[in-house]
């Protein structure tokens, strides 16, 4: 990886040399990795994690000591995309993300379509000849900025955007045209506003924000707690990468996805993908719409379909690992925006080990070091040990099953599991909701997919989960005053228990039994006693 002279920023490319995840981030160090294998990748850099811990012990100086880098970095995006930040006639945009050393979904922020000031909304017109594309990167971009950077409260949009899609008449937002948008981005320009939120309009200036936002959520309450629960160092602090826009929000022949190598909740291999047409990637990973399949997908873009699978199974030679990636389709052609080893669940980490080893792709000691702190029976998979009628269905993102008393609230969660398993109940899959998360038996929400970043912490977890339910309708304000499941009422204390392999959802208290994966367990056990044997004996050779 090439520094500038300065050294003041990385280059991520086909060209770099490598640079490790402890000074660049997991995602950055993945994205350099996935460019020199000639995949396709948008051009980016990244600031180092060391500005991390600057720029959160000195509030009052870290504008000034962001800005240097960026100038750089800028400079070299900007030479190899043919456009500047904001310009009216050949506007770049970029993405502004986090990557610490180790992976955490969700829990660090993103800001995307950074640079989209208002004459630069007129330049991307211009240059796609699409108003639909430049209205609806604008509402987004507005939105985005008032919420993770400005902290402004999500409700107002989410509404603004309901009042739209019902006066229009449309099903969702997809279907609203360019006049809507500019309307909705005008509406959420006001909300902004008002809130004391509103983006700059000078490109340069949203940048700098942006990339100290991202700084500045290593030490955000979720970011904190999933550190805490999961034992990672708390003192790298996360890289920024920024980097050139591709757009899956472009149309019918554009969208975005997230796809694993392997099925992360059971371990078999095949790709598990997770795809919206005409959205970018937040869409999909904040579990706020329920997406598609890899059958969908490959419906009408076959070509995109076969690509990535390629894609996928090059990663996941070069990883010598499960992989979880994320991807943009933008007007037929596809991106690759990551890749990470995948989140998994215990028992899923079990039989990708024996897999592997199988196929060649990694030794036995090799896996014994990946599943050396996997406790036996958190890998059991769990059932109910009788048959009952379902009440409604979801989609099974999180393995195993689990029965306890709705709840609808994190931090009542909490409190209650102290007396009684529970099971936490909402709209969608926030990666907020990682203390709740933590103390539930099981998660049941209302949208979202598998692949959304908070059901992603629920397998590494090892909690049941199922999402995008339809028959689950929740009040406004997720009090559980007003909620119904398949038209019943469902009240807090009311028990209920999910299956996280076959999506059902039932009424009352069921009782659990667990199998083990006895299989895998003996084969791992074989490897430990072949080690044991080859180390006693050595020492005598």
């Amino acid at each position: 990886m090439t520094a500038a002279d300065d050294e003041d920023f990385l280059w991520l490319g086909p060209n770099a040399a490598e640079a490790g995840a402890e000074i660049v981030g997991s995602k950055a160090a993945g994205l350099s990795r996935i460019a020199r294998l000639g995949l396709p990748v948008p051009p980016a850099f990244a600031l180092p994690t060391s500005l991390c811990a600057e720029v959160c012990a000195d509030p009052d100086h870290a504008a000034d000591l962001v800005a240097r880098p960026l100038r750089a970095g800028l400079g070299r995006l900007e030479s190899a995309m043919g456009g500047r930040l904001g310009d009216r006639r050949a506007p770049l945009l970029v993405s502004v993300r986090s990557g610490a050393k180790d992976s955490m979904p969700g829990m660090l922020a993103t800001v995307l379509d950074v640079g989209l000031e208002p004459d630069a909304v007129q330049g991307l017109i211009r240059r796609t000849g699409d108003p639909r594309l430049a209205w609806d990167s604008r509402r987004r971009f507005l939105e985005t900025w008032a919420v993770v950077v400005g902290g402004a409260s999500p409700a107002p949009f989410a509404e603004a955007l309901a009042d739209m899609i019902r006066a229009e008449g449309v099903a969702d937002e997809s279907e609203l045209d360019s006049e809507a948008l500019e309307r909705l981005a005008g509406r959420f320009r006001d909300l902004a506003a008002a809130c004391g939120s509103l983006a700059p309009d000078v490109a340069e200036d949203q940048l700098a924000q942006a990339a100290l936002a991202v700084f500045r959520s290593w030490e955000s309450p979720k970011a904190k707690e999933y550190r805490r629960l999961n034992r990672l160092d708390d003192r790298a602090g996360t890289a920024v990468a920024v980097q050139a826009m591709v757009f899956g929000n472009a149309g019918r022949r554009s969208g975005a996805g997230v796809a694993f190598t392997r099925d992360p909740a059971t371990g078999v291999k095949g790709l598990y993908l997770d795809f919206l047409f005409d959205a970018q990637g937040e869409d999909v990973v904040s579990g706020r719409r329920t997406p598609l399949g890899a059958e969908q997908l490959g419906a009408r873009l076959p070509d995109v379909l076969k690509a990535l699978g390629d894609g996928a199974a090059r990663l996941e030679a070069e990883f010598r690992d499960a992989q979880d990636i994320e991807f943009t389709v933008d007007d037929g052609r596809l991106w690759f925006l990551q890749t990470r080893s995948a989140k998994r669940t215990p028992r899923a980490a079990l039989r990708i080990a024996v897999d592997l080893v199988r196929e060649g792709v990694i030794n036995e000691a090799t896996a014994l070091a990946r599943v050396a702190g996997i406790d036996p029976d958190s890998a059991a998979a769990s059932r109910f040990a009788q048959p009952a009628p379902a009440a409604a269905r979801a989609i099974p993102a999180s393995p195993g099953v689990a029965s306890g008393r709705a709840v609808f609230d994190s931090a009542r969660a909490k409190t209650l599991a102290r007396s009684s398993p529970v099971i936490l109940v909402r709209r969608e899959p926030a990666t907020e909701d990682i203390e709740g998360f933590s103390a539930a038996a099981g998660i049941l929400t209302a949208v979202g997919g598998r692949t959304a970043h908070a059901a992603v912490v629920a397998r590494h977890m090892g909690r049941p989960c199922v999402v995008g339910c339809r028959e689950l309708v929740l009040d406004e304000d997720e009090t559980g005053a007003a909620a119904a499941l398949a038209g019943r009422a469902l009240r807090e204390g009311d028990w209920i228990s999910i299956d996280g392999e076959t999506g059902e959802i039932s009424l009352g208290r069921r009782e659990i039994v667990s199998e083990r994966p006895e299989a895998d367990l003996a084969e791992i056990a074989r490897w430990r006693a072949a080690a044991t044997s080859a180390a006693a004996v050595s020492p005598q050779l």
